[in-house]
């Protein structure tokens, strides 16, 4: 299991260019399913759940290749509409394949999915809404097992979910576009990676009304046909780099991402004593000094996101005073800050809430990772740390982080990484 070695006091500075958007890139390749013709998707990210997924739907039948940053689709081939624990337990994104299995052809058989555990994410809304649109649903031995109604369409409805959901939101989107008739969806998700979705499926034939906001009305068509187009920027992986400034005065440029998707997080950076500077498609964060502490509270876009929380907990664990983040997304997702702690961070959890004492610096450590946005900031801390870190479990930080080490070096970075086993069979082949 591959290690990231870190040495430390490194000063996080230059330029990077961000990559597409994991959240945006794997429903957009789901959404594929949907068209009758050849579909051309760009900007797709490296990454091991894009593969995953990628080899979800070549399981399927369906003629499906990713050159480089490109996925072309072709469905015409498609020979069965099921999906294996073995694929879907690594991610939960695979749920993604229900709707359009199901819209299309008329049923699905698609295994309860895996992912991060960062707590509890049913997919219950999915299913309910599914029922609503007359579908029959069955969970039998860890899949759910769906079948449309009569007539192998399904029907257009009016559901409200009980909490948003950015998952539910785009199964049921996806699904809704080829049902009979018209769906009315309230307390959607708002995420711009729900807004790419949309602007996809109208590219493809869809008729939506509301996107971006919190009601979607969309009228079923007949049949939705391919098209080309481009995977919006990682907003996260954006502020991901940019956060790693805040910690290490210094001075970090991201180029190819919209400063529009990430204002609650440039605000933050603001309050903390950054300069903040932006063009059409570029962010420039600059820092001098501790950062300020500040109070964070995690919401639903347009709120602060979840998926940066980590990242700017790791930054006021060296802020000068003392910082509260209430996590209000996912109740388990504080699993980070017992390897912060390793690193010397002061911080206390009761319930929902983290309170933060800023120190002056963190101490090298060896950490794991827990989840995927965790792994990112232990690789900013250790960055900042005095001495050498070396992280466990890094395989999450792959899921969703392109060419993060060439990335971190391109910015500074003393990175490395090692694969104990490989180093200990030489070591021993040494020896000999």
């Amino acid at each position: 299991m591959d290690q990231f070695l870190i040495t430390g006091r490194s000063r996080i500075a230059g330029e990077v260019t961000i990559s597409g958007a994991k959240n945006a890139a794997l429903p957009l390749l789901a959404a594929m399913i949907l068209a009758e013709t050849p579909t051309t998707l760009n900007n797709v990210p490296s990454l091991q759940d894009v593969r995953t997924l990628v080899k979800l739907i070549a399981g399927l039948g369906i003629t499906i290749e990713k050159n480089g940053n490109v996925v072309t689709c072709d469905t015409s081939t498609i020979e069965n509409y099921f999906a294996p624990y073995e694929l879907v337990k690594t991610m939960r994104a695979s749920i993604l394949v229900l709707g359009p299995l199901l819209a299309r052809f008329g049923e699905a058989e698609v295994s309860l999915p895996g992912g991060c555990a960062i707590g509890s994410r049913p997919v219950d809304q999915h299913l309910k809404a599914f029922e609503a649109m007359g579908a029959d649903i069955k969970v039998e031995n860890g899949y759910v097992i769906a079948k449309a109604p009569e007539g192998g369409r399904l029907i257009g409805c009016e559901f409200s979910f009980d909490m948003v959901t950015v998952g539910g939101t785009e199964n049921v989107l996806i699904a809704a576009t080829l049902a009979k008739g018209t769906t009315v969806l309230e307390n959607c998700a708002r995420e711009p990676e729900v807004v790419d979705l949309a602007n996809m499926l109208v590219a493809m034939g869809a008729k939506i009304e509301g996107i971006g906001t919190s009601t979607l009305t969309i009228e079923g068509v007949e049949s939705l046909k391919g098209c080309e187009y481009s995977v919006v920027a990682d907003r996260i992986e954006t502020g991901s780099y940019l956060a790693g400034a805040l910690m290490t005065e210094g001075d970090v440029t991201t180029k190819n991402t919209d400063p529009s998707l990430l204002i609650p997080v440039l605000q933050k950076f603001e309050e903390m004593g950054a300069v903040v500077t932006t063009g059409d498609d570029w962010i420039r964060v600059q820092m001098t000094g501790r950062p300020k502490p500040v109070d964070i509270r995690t919401q639903p876009h347009p709120g602060f996101p979840t998926d940066m929380q980590a990242q700017l907990m790791a930054v006021c664990c060296l802020a000068d005073g003392t910082s509260t983040i209430s996590e209000n997304i996912f109740e388990n997702r504080y699993m980070h800050v017992p390897e912060l702690k390793r690193m010397g961070a002061d911080i206390q959890v009761d319930g929902h809430t983290a309170i933060i004492r800023g120190v002056e610096a963190f101490n090298a450590a060896p950490v794991m990772a827990t989840d995927l946005r965790a792994s990112m900031s232990l690789v900013m801390a250790a960055a900042a740390a005095e001495g050498e870190t070396l992280i466990d479990r890094i395989y999450h930080i792959d899921r969703g982080y392109e060419n993060v080490e060439e990335k971190l070096r391109g910015l500074g970075v003393k990175i490395e990484r090692v694969n104990p086993t490989t180093d200990n069979a030489e070591s021993e082949a040494n020896d000999d």
